[in-house]
């Protein structure tokens, strides 16, 4: 079992191009009502328009965005992802820092919808930048 996050947007193409810049990912479907997002040939999450189709459990765009919900990235490559998301100057909410738990580098953002996102290092991966 693999899972493939779906998240409501208001704004598709605009969430895509955060995630494609901020995370390295790879638009796989384009639109205005639903994208998909991959990493390599894996699907890793999807986006969905509120208004778009008839589903009626995707939540209520009323409220705030994921409460209680982190949308969690593992990489191997941290150091190129803290470059994207400087690049693109993404909100960020926390961090980088040391998971003295997990033992790696984490880095906490806020996507442009209000979903709280996480990107980690691999276990194990304190890397050059460890006092951070």
């Amino acid at each position: 079992m693999n899972p493939q996050p779906l998240i409501a947007v208001r704004d598709v193409a605009a969430t895509s191009a955060w995630y494609q810049s901020v995370l390295g990912l790879r638009g796989a479907h384009g639109g205005d009502e639903y994208e998909m997002l991959m990493s390599g040939n894996r699907l890793v999450l999807q986006l969905h328009h509120w208004e778009a189709d008839e589903h009626p459990f995707l939540g209520d765009p009323g409220k705030p965005p994921g409460n209680g919900v982190l949308l969690w990235f593992q990489t191997e490559r941290f150091d190129e992802a803290m470059q994207r998301i400087t690049a693109r100057e993404a909100a960020i909410v926390d961090g980088p820092k040391v998971n003295p738990n997990a033992q790696h580098r984490e880095v906490w953002l806020r996507d442009p919808n209000g979903y709280t996102v996480v990107i980690a290092g691999a276990r194990g991966d304190l890397g050059a930048r460890a006092g951070e």
